[in-house]
């Protein structure tokens, strides 16, 4: 076998290995919030005792009552909730 053949040859093997493997290679994305696993699952939905609306547990308003901890859409439906005497039935 002549060198030019095996040069051919070989360069012929590495791009058949290239196109096989190739895309097994698998890249890491950057570092950041967005790429964190724990902001990719979604957010709870609570509902709002006062106007019984849903709202994201991240984003609602929190206040504690009798040691539990209730979830509101807005610091006014928190407030008037805050303000009932809990005679209600």
């Amino acid at each position: 076998m002549s060198p030019l053949r095996i040069i051919i040859l070989a360069i012929l093997c590495y791009i058949l290995y290239r196109l096989l493997f190739a895309g097994k290679k698998k890249v890491k994305p950057p570092p950041g919030p967005a790429n964190d696993k724990q902001s990719s699952t979604r957010d709870v939905l609570v509902q709002d005792p006062v106007c019984h609306t849903y709202v994201p547990q991240k984003q609602a308003i929190r206040a504690v009552k009798e040691g539990k901890v209730h979830y509101f859409c807005s610091e006014e439906c928190c407030q008037i909730f805050l303000a009932e005497k809990g005679d209600k039935k």
